[in-house]
């Protein structure tokens, strides 16, 4: 049954109405924010909200009372007024059935042909009728019938009201266009072609008028274009129209398809950029029409008739339905010219519109990064670049003729187990039990935390069948936040099971159910049809592909590889600023692809100054790789593999012909990359904002009062990442003679090992001299006898960036096996977060932090964030099983509630069995790999 219409917006009803005399204006307001934090040393935050005004020549101007937080809602709010104020009625020109429907689109047909409006409209479909009446002979006046179906979106809407089935089939609109017009007073049309004409000639007066007005061509214009051939093993081509003087432009469309005459060629909807007159152009079947309204149906002649086969590729980027040989072009007419306009069509072109119906494709046009942008996977308000989750899979949806997705956020009570179980295990005994605990005994933890919210989305079909939905146990403190993690979920899930279409069928399975999805596979199918047959390698259009659900891993969590770009031409001075995880780093950088041998080279995409996050998956993987290397204004090359074909040809703005022939066995790409600027993640803003020294020296300095004080010679660090704790060391005096990092990412340890062994070369850099210095590469939950024993053990805010049982299990294995007589851990205070939180300036399309739920963790790539109660139960659990003591401790803030930003735990060795100890430093156990070392290496760890 057919779906209702949905209502118009406030501004397409005024455009529907007054057109280009509406002119919008948002204002940029700014006002402050409620709730920000006294006392502390920073501005008082505001935010940037908006006030809409709308101008309507000559009939009214509105402003609204009120702000928003986005420029469209402030334009859909002055539009709303104006029609208030108007007392317009939105539906009013819309006919209710389909008989009111085939009326008024017979009289739109006549009106199109009527003496008294042809010379003084505007409307397109009178420069193909100037073209026609500068003709001579039979075809004097003639125009095709598809010209109206190209020039006349009111047309396709009156065709969709009579049958929905118009909207996918230009061949049925064509149809009743063809019929109408024969009920049209005034209007004839050919009994064996597809011309449509007036029955009376224009009087001179008004074709000398339309002529005046609708430019005719002075020289002949060769415009380029695309042939996608129907048969999908042959590739698109370049081919070049050719518009000739005082001939209609379809013409030469149609000697190009090889079609009767310019009346049989059929024209699709627009696609690609709204403001572009890009369509197909394909022949017309041979059909036979039914002038009867309940039956305004077409059929083809005839199975062998290679016009009746469906053009797949061509199908898919219009969604409508294409026959035969179809040429994408942009050519036509306008209301904003009199004149014929024209535009190339290149391969780049055809592909760019191609990756911009794949889930990931808007992005990366968006950020004009075909090549290097990927989508992120995880969402932050503060660093994400291009348009918002919500608006991505809305596009992408559009795109593929589905409907709206639909979001349903929901608010739940924060009490304290749903803030345990962010960050917790539910097993007995765990932190989050006795967070439990603490908050059924007081109480107090309910009581500070507001609601927070829970998103939930649906993907439909076009007929509102649904296809897809997606729920998640996740909270978060914003409503805003839910709809863009979820939504990103979806994209994210939608993007990699479009990556898995270049399976083989037998291995393409479609699940029913995973990581929170729920998939109707007959519907997706249904719905993924045509798309599956483009990209899916089936052989003769097989419509087995996909068809069988089953398993299909679908993990949404990053898995980012570690292999390092191997970097030549480094060029520039160290600056000492280097990217690091979370920070907002931006480069430039050049793409190139070069043969194999060099002979050949092809430049393909060229970036100024592109921005992402580290960290977030927002890049192809060697380049961040590369980035990590560098600091700021230095620049380097490297070479990585080719990508998908698809991406080279959407990526080459200057597309040589022979570019379209590329092996991925013959070529590669080779990156230039400069780093121009790096902004540090916003935790360490928020810190070094409210804290002096900031948090992160105030870090080393507890761990140098500890060094010092137990006169320690060695020191290990657990997760040392890029070094900054042990070249921090180096800046202090201290008793050290070894010290050794060690870390499982080789991009980390990388970076360390340049800043290491630029200070310790240079003495005047360093405090304290440390003879050896030791990089290993592995992880810290496998034991290494080489860093058994050790004086001082050192794991500062990193265990939040694993899982909690990994958390723990680093614990036990530090304890019972490698033996630190002290090991000094630290990790965010949860109940600090809210000071940090307020006091943080809000982005501009952020809400109100009013009733905002419990605080986000300091960083998106944090697993947990633990309460002193949490943190104190998990370090003492572990302290009692392996004969350590504990103290507690911290550094920002002053120790009172709620305690101090960065709590730290301090193990200490209580007992040391001599004989496991011998053991264990005999025990040739060393499944570490050295990465860097300076200095004698070999000098006894005590």
């Amino acid at each position: 049954m057919p779906t209702a219409t949905p209502a118009p917006t406030p501004k397409a009803v005024i455009h529907q109405r007054y057109g280009a005399k509406a002119v919008y204006r948002a204002e940029e307001v700014r006002e402050a924010v409620h709730g920000a934090c006294p006392g502390l040393a920073l501005p008082q935050a505001t935010r940037c909200v908006y006030r809409g005004h709308l101008h309507l020549a000559g009939v009214l101007t509105v402003a609204t009372p009120g702000t928003f937080l986005r420029k469209k809602d402030a334009e859909q709010a002055a539009a709303q007024m104006a029609i208030d104020k108007l007392g317009i009625q939105a539906t009013a020109n819309i006919p209710g059935t389909p008989e009111e429907a085939w009326e008024e689109l017979t009289g739109r047909i006549s009106y199109f042909f009527a003496d008294e409006n042809f010379p003084t409209s505007s409307h397109p479909l009178v420069g193909h009728l100037c073209v026609a009446l500068r003709r001579n002979g039979d075809l004097l006046g003639r125009i095709p019938i598809s010209a109206i179906v190209a020039c006349d979106v009111k047309v396709h809407t009156l065709c969709k009201i009579i049958d929905p089935k118009a909207e996918l089939d230009p061949l049925l609109v064509l149809s009743m266009i063809y019929n109408a017009a024969k009920q049209s007073p005034g209007v004839s049309v050919s009994d064996s072609n597809f011309w449509i004409e007036s029955q009376r000639p224009y009087s001179p007066e008004a074709v000398d008028q339309a002529l005046q007005h609708w430019s005719g061509i002075s020289d002949p214009i060769g415009v380029e274009a695309i042939l996608v051939p129907c048969v999908m093993e042959d590739e698109p081509k370049v081919v070049s129209l050719n518009v000739s003087e005082n001939e209609h432009y379809m013409v030469d469309i149609a000697s190009k398809l090889s079609a009767t005459d310019s009346s049989h060629v059929l024209v699709s909807r627009t696609v690609g950029k709204t403001s572009s007159e890009i369509r197909f152009y394909f022949p017309a079947p041979d059909v036979q029409f039914v002038s009867d309204l309940s039956s305004n149906v077409v059929g083809c002649r005839g199975d062998g008739n290679m016009n009746c086969v469906i053009n797949k590729r061509a199908s898919y980027i219009s969604g409508q339905t294409i026959y035969g040989d179809a040429i994408l072009a942009n050519v036509g007419y306008t209301r904003r010219d009199t004149e014929l306009q024209t535009e190339n069509v290149t391969l780049c072109t055809y592909y760019r519109i191609l990756l911009g119906k794949l889930p990931d494709g808007i992005y990366k046009i968006s950020k004009d990064s075909i090549l290097v942008a990927e989508l992120p996977y995880v969402y932050s308000r503060t660093n994400w670049k291009g348009p918002s989750p919500r608006d991505l899979i809305g596009s992408f949806c559009r795109l593929q003729r589905l409907s709206e997705p639909h979001f349903t956020v929901n608010r739940v009570s924060a009490s304290c187990n749903a803030l345990g179980s962010a960050v917790c295990s539910e097993e007995t005994g765990s932190p989050k039990t006795a967070a439990k605990n603490q908050c059924a005994n007081d109480g107090r933890i309910d009581k500070e935390n507001p609601d927070v919210f829970k998103c939930y989305v649906k993907i439909y079909s076009k007929k509102r069948e649904l296809l897809l939905e997606y729920s998640t146990d996740d909270k978060w403190s914003k409503e805003s936040d839910a709809l863009q993690n979820s939504a990103l979920k979806v994209l994210i899930w939608f993007n990699r099971y479009f990556k898995q279409l270049n399976t083989h069928v037998e291995k393409l399975y479609l699940p029913k159910s995973t990581d929170g999805f729920t998939v109707y596979p007959d519907i997706f199918l249904q719905e993924f049809s045509m798309c599956l047959s483009v990209y899916g390698k089936t052989s003769g259009g097989d419509s087995r592909t996909c068809n069988t659900a089953g398993l299909f891993y679908m993990d949404t969590s990053h898995q980012q590889l570690e292999n390092s770009a191997l970097l030549t031409d480094i060029d520039g001075q160290d600056s000492g600023v280097f990217p690091s995880h979370g920070s907002l780093t931006c480069i430039s950088y050049t793409v190139y692809l070069f043969t194999k041998d060099k002979k050949k080279k092809y430049l393909l995409e060229v970036n100024n100054e592109f921005e992402f996050e580290i960290g977030a998956g927002a890049v192809r993987n060697q380049l961040e790789s590369c980035v990590t290397q560098l600091s700021v204004d230095q620049s380097a090359c490297f070479v990585d593999e080719l990508s998908d074909r698809d991406l080279i040809l959407a990526a080459a703005s200057e597309l040589s012909p022979d570019l379209s022939k590329i092996s991925r066995d013959s070529c590669i790409l080779e990156f230039s990359v400069k780093v121009l600027q790096v902004t540090e993640p916003l935790e360490d803003r928020m810190e070094k904002a409210l804290f002096s020294p900031p948090l992160s020296k105030q870090r080393v300095e507890f761990a140098v009062r500890h060094i010092n004080q137990l006169h320690a010679t060695t020191l290990v660090d657990f997760g040392c990442g890029s070094g900054s704790l042990l070249d921090s060391l180096l800046e202090h005096p201290t008793t050290l003679e070894k010290i050794v990092g060690v870390d499982i990412s080789r991009k980390g340890l990388t970076r360390a090992a340049k800043s290491l062994h630029q200070k310790l070369s240079k003495k005047s850099l360093t405090q304290t001299s440390v003879p050896t210095a030791v990089l290993y590469h592995g992880s810290v939950t496998d034991f290494d006898s080489r860093i058994y024993g050790f004086d001082i053990g050192t794991c500062l805010e990193v265990i939040e960036h694993v899982e909690e049982d990994e958390a723990s299990l680093f614990g036990s294995v530090v304890l019972s096996s490698f033996c630190p007589a002290v090991l000094i851990v630290s990790t965010p205070n949860y109940e600090y977060n809210p000071i940090l939180q307020r006091s943080a300036m809000p982005n501009k399309e952020e809400e109100p932090e009013e009733n905002a739920g419990p605080c986000k963790f300091r960083n998106h790539d944090h697993k947990f964030e633990w309460t002193r109660a949490q943190f104190q139960h998990w370090a003492t659990g572990l302290a009692a099983s392996h004969s350590y003591s504990v103290e507690f401790s911290g550094v920002g803030g002053s120790g009172e509630e709620p305690g101090y930003a960065s709590q730290i735990a301090v193990f200490r060795r209580m007992a040391r069995d001599q004989d496991e100890s011998s053991q264990k430093e005999d025990e040739p156990l060393q499944p570490y790999e050295v990465l860097w070392e300076w200095g004698n290496a070999s000098i006894p760890s005590n």
